[in-house]
C-alpha cells in the first residue's frame, strides 16, 4: 500500500469516527450509505442508524423508506429487492417512500429530484403491482427472485404523483461539512487507483482487499466480476464482518459466471477500524457445488411453507473445510513473524 493511499484510508477512517460520534452512524461505506447521507441533507432529515432492516431517515412528522438510483446506472428505476407480506406491512408505517434520483454524471453526486410517496398508498401499490406481477408470469414461471422495480414511469401513471425538483445544494445542512470531506477524499482514492465511485456500494471494502492480494485490481465496470489480477484472471470478492457470506440470486447464469473466476475470495473486514481481518480463497467449482448443495436443503426445508423467496444462501465458516478453502491473509509467515516479535 502507498503512503498515499494509506494516509488516504486513514482520513476515512477518521471521518467515520467522528460521523459515528456525532450522529451514531457507524458505517457510512457500504450499501452505498452515501446517498442516504446526501438525502437527508437535502431533506433535513436526520439519519437512522443501522442498514438492513431499518428505516433509513426521520423528521418530526415520522419516519421515511428511501430508494434511490443513479444516472450512471444501467437500470433506471428503483428496486425493492424483497417483496413479502411483511415488508408490505411495514411500509404502512412510514411517512413516506422518497424515490431519489443521484446525477452522478459530472463532480460531486447531487441529489437533484426525487417522487415523494406516501408509506401506506406504496405499501398499497407494492402489494398490487407484485400480485399482478405473480398472475401473469411475464417469464413464464413466478418470480423467485421477490424483487420488483418501479420506474418513473410508472409511478406517475399510477400514482399521479409528480416529479419533485431539488434545485439548490443544502449547503446549511447537518451532513453537508462531510460530504463534502468524503467528495474530496475519494476524488483522491479515484485519481490514484482508477477506481470510479469508490465509495458506493461496497466497492471500499473490496479495494481494502485488494491491497492485500498481490497483482489485483478492483474492476469499477459491471462485467460480471469484481477484480482482475495482472495476468488477466477474473475474481468474485465476497466480504462480510464475520463468518457468513451472502450469496444471492443463485441462478444458472449467475453460477455459470462464477465457473469464469480464477477463484472466489471470501474476506473478513472490520468495518467500523476498516481492516482486513481473514482472506479465504476457493475454487469455484467447489462453492458452485456447495452453493447448489445448500440451496437445494433449502428448498427442501420452505417446501410446506410456499417454497423459498430468495434463491439465497450463505457459506458460513463450517463451509470453508467442504469448499477446500485456504487462508492466505494473513499468511503463515506473516503470523510467525508477528508471534517472534
Amino acid at each position: 500500500m502507498s503512503n498515499d493511499i494509506k494516509s488516504l484510508i486513514l482520513e476515512l477512517k477518521k471521518i467515520q469516527d467522528e460521523f459515528s460520534k456525532k450522529f451514531g452512524v457507524k458505517d457510512i461505506y457500504s450499501n452505498s450509505k452515501v446517498f442516504e447521507i446526501l438525502i437527508a441533507n437535502e431533506l433535513e432529515h436526520t439519519l437512522i442508524p443501522g442498514h438492513s432492516g431499518s428505516r433509513d431517515a426521520r423528521d418530526e412528522e415520522g419516519e421515511y423508506e428511501y430508494k434511490h438510483f443513479k444516472e450512471t446506472s444501467s437500470n433506471h428505476s428503483w428496486t425493492f429487492n424483497d417483496y413479502s407480506n411483511t415488508v408490505i406491512k411495514k411500509l404502512k408505517n412510514v411517512k413516506a417512500v422518497i424515490f431519489a434520483h443521484i446525477d452522478d454524471t459530472k463532480g460531486m453526486p447531487r441529489f437533484d429530484w426525487y417522487y415523494f410517496v406516501q408509506g401506506d398508498v406504496c405499501s398499497r401499490y407494492l402489494k398490487f403491482r407484485t400480485l399482478d406481477l405473480l398472475k401473469r408470469m411475464p417469464k413464464g414461471i413466478p418470480n423467485k427472485r421477490k424483487m420488483i422495480n418501479f420506474s418513473p414511469i410508472q409511478l406517475e401513471r399510477d400514482l399521479k404523483v409528480k416529479k419533485i425538483s431539488v434545485e439548490k445544494i443544502n449547503i446549511n445542512g447537518k451532513y453537508y461539512p462531510w460530504l463534502i470531506r468524503l467528495n474530496k477524499i475519494s476524488i483522491k482514492i479515484e485519481k490514484i487507483t482508477g477506481i470510479s465511485q469508490i465509495l458506493t456500494s461496497n466497492k471500499i471494502w473490496e479495494f481494502l482487499v485488494s491491497l492485500k492480494l498481490d497483482g489485483h485490481n478492483v474492476l469499477s465496470e459491471q462485467v460480471g466480476h469484481d477484480a482482475k489480477d495482472e495476468e488477466g484472471n477474473y475474481y468474485e470478492y465476497k466480504v462480510s464482518k464475520n463468518f457468513s457470506w451472502n450469496f444471492q440470486d443463485i441462478s444458472n447464469e449467475v453460477l455459470k459466471k462464477y465457473e469464469n473466476d480464477k477463484s472466489i475470495i471470501l474476506a473478513i473486514v472490520d468495518k467500523e477500524n476498516m481492516k482486513v481481518i481473514k482472506i479465504f480463497e476457493a475454487e469455484p467449482k467447489s462453492v458452485i457445488r456447495r452453493l447448489k448443495e445448500k440451496l437445494e436443503e433449502k428448498h427442501e426445508r420452505y417446501k410446506s411453507k410456499g417454497g423459498l423467496r430468495r434463491l439465497q444462501v450463505s457459506l458460513s465458516k463450517g463451509d470453508l473445510d467442504k469448499i477446500g478453502a485456504r487462508s492466505i491473509f494473513p499468511s503463515r509467515q506473516k503470523v510467525l513473524n508477528r508471534t517472534a516479535n
